[in-house]
């Protein structure tokens, strides 16, 4: 491999087979795998690790410590026909996982930006598309797909080959079972199952390996009993919880702000 030295005495290790573009900027410590390929528009941040074969391109800025396997296709063009040139992107944070395959695509329109936190793990042929917004921690199995436009919010469980709707909202700590179709958006702390997909419980399990309290558990089930149990319509149930004086506010206002902006309503 290559070793052009960065300013701080540190290398930057690029294979000789591998494509990188003039124009890329590798910050140091970068390794650039056999036959991989780097955009000239792409900016890869420090520690990161490119494997053979992998794919970099687009108006794609990656921060540091991010890992991306063989035969990903990370900042690929959009899928959406309403595409009219320009300079849209893909902005992506730290730590991050692209497994073998998968796809992330950058947004439509000129300007705009995928969005992707920090600590996500992408498994194998999974794919998120255009215009998406993904918070930090978001665990996402094989061949599961995120439509153009999703919302996920932190910490949320993607199981395997899950589709999810476009413009749909997953809430903070929510899990969906694996093979399921979301069609509407996904309430934080709750699990979804099932094609179409239906609210079956809360995320009892996650949230206790999350570290939430039994208390926090306990206050969870209430709200979810309320929405779903208890045989009221939703505004019903929305104006009981909004006036449940509940032990710890915080978590009950997570759920009503996210019902808030919900884009395509709720499962």
């Amino acid at each position: 491999m290559s070793k052009p030295k960065t300013e701080n005495g540190q290398y930057t290790s690029i294979h000789p087979t591998a494509i990188v573009e003039a124009g890329a900027q590798l910050d140091s410590n970068v390794v650039i795998g056999a036959y991989a390929y780097i955009g000239s528009n792409v900016s890869i941040g420090f520690n990161t690790i490119i494997h053979h074969h992998a794919t970099v391109e687009g108006n794609t800025k990656m921060g540091s410590g991010n890992e991306v396997f063989p035969y990903a296709v990370v900042g690929g063009k959009t899928h959406d026909l309403k595409h009219q040139g320009g300079n849209p992107g893909l902005k992506i944070g730290d730590n991050n996982v692209f497994r073998e395959y998968t796809t992330v695509h950058m947004a439509t329109s000129d300007g705009d930006y995928t969005i992707l936190g920090n600590d996500n793990v992408l498994l194998a042929y999974s794919h998120i598309a255009h215009d998406c917004r993904v918070g930090d921690h978001l665990i996402m199995s094989s061949h599961s797909a995120l439509a153009g436009h999703v919302i996920v919010h932190d910490h949320v469980n993607i199981g395997w080959n899950v589709g999810v709707h476009q413009f749909c909202h997953l809430g903070r700590y929510c899990m969906i079972g694996a093979c399921s179709k979301i069609v509407q958006s996904v309430l934080p702390y709750m699990l979804a199952d099932g094609n179409p997909a239906t609210v079956r419980t809360f995320n009892k399990v996650g949230l206790e390996r999350a570290g939430f309290s039994p208390e926090q558990v306990e206050l969870v089930r209430l709200i979810y009993q309320m929405l779903y149990r208890k045989g009221l319509n939703r505004s019903q149930a929305l104006e009981a919880l909004k006036e449940y004086e509940a032990p710890d506010p915080a978590i009950v206002k997570v759920v009503l702000d996210f019902v808030e902006s919900s884009g395509r309503g709720l499962l």
